[in-house]
């Protein structure tokens, strides 16, 4: 009961910053509409390409874009950590009798929730524009995948900003972040990718969440395409959030 407590209270300060500073979210939820308004744009005649699996590049392209404003969710998660580690903050809770794993879990939570803003907002514009309703149970795996990459995101960012202890480190939370989405089968299915964009896209891990949470735009749900994203995100949550909690560990008070 006591660790339940610490991570609500830790998520109820994160949520406070979101309110005291609303525009701190407007990045996260620009960069995807962005994204979502530019790749819809230079490469929504793909669909009249043979193979392509919809008519609807904006159905296609929507899973991507919130995923990707899971990504930069859970970056800024790990900017805010390294701007608590610089201003002394995480030293006060280091001393408190909260286990580390506490400390990890609340920040990696927060994001998780955080970043059903920017998926909503951009799931909002791609409805407008065109983009299929999924039905419900395709917006629940969605946002299910939405969420969970958004714990995976902070958990490389708490990683990184518990090892080099500086906001400069944010630039290689977003990088790792967007490469990791992009080289997926993000732009058109795999058999139309070409070279090593092919050849990465089929062994990212990513690329199984990609196409699990586009399930309902694209095709009908089925567990068949949905257990092996939870797979993936088991597997990448596990790696990450085991390097960020020995790092949160090694940090001393």
């Amino acid at each position: 009961m006591e660790a339940t407590a610490a991570i609500g209270a830790l998520m109820s300060r994160a949520k406070n910053e979101l309110l005291r500073v609303p525009g701190a979210a407007i990045p996260g939820v620009l960069a995807p509409t962005i994204f979502f308004l530019g790749l819809n744009g230079v490469f929504g005649a793909l669909t009249q390409l043979r193979g392509f699996s919809t008519g609807s590049y904006e159905s296609f392209i929507v899973p991507i874009s919130m995923l990707q404003g899971a990504g930069f969710t859970g970056a800024a998660a790990g900017v805010n950590l390294a701007r608590d580690i610089e201003q002394g903050w995480l030293d006060r809770l280091l001393v408190s009798p909260a286990p580390r794993w506490v400390l990890l879990a609340g920040t990696v939570l927060s994001a998780s929730a955080r970043s059903l803003i920017p998926a909503t907002f951009v799931l909002a514009i791609a409805l407008l524009l065109g983009a299929g309703w999924p039905g419900i149970d395709g917006l629940l795996v969605t946002y299910f995948m939405v969420a969970a990459m958004a714990a995976v995101a902070a958990c490389w960012g708490s990683m990184l900003a518990l090892r080099f202890k500086s906001q400069s480190a944010a630039p290689l939370m977003q990088a790792g972040m967007m490469a990791l989405i992009l080289t997926t089968t993000a732009y058109a299915p795999l058999a139309l990718l070409q070279g090593w964009l092919q050849d990465i896209a089929r062994i990212n891990p990513v690329t199984q969440v990609v196409e699990a949470a586009r399930q309902g735009f694209v095709g009908e749900v089925s567990w068949a395409e949905t257990w092996p994203g939870l797979l993936a995100l088991a597997g990448l949550l596990a790696i990450l959030g085991a390097l960020a909690l020995r790092e949160m560990r090694r940090t001393a008070a």
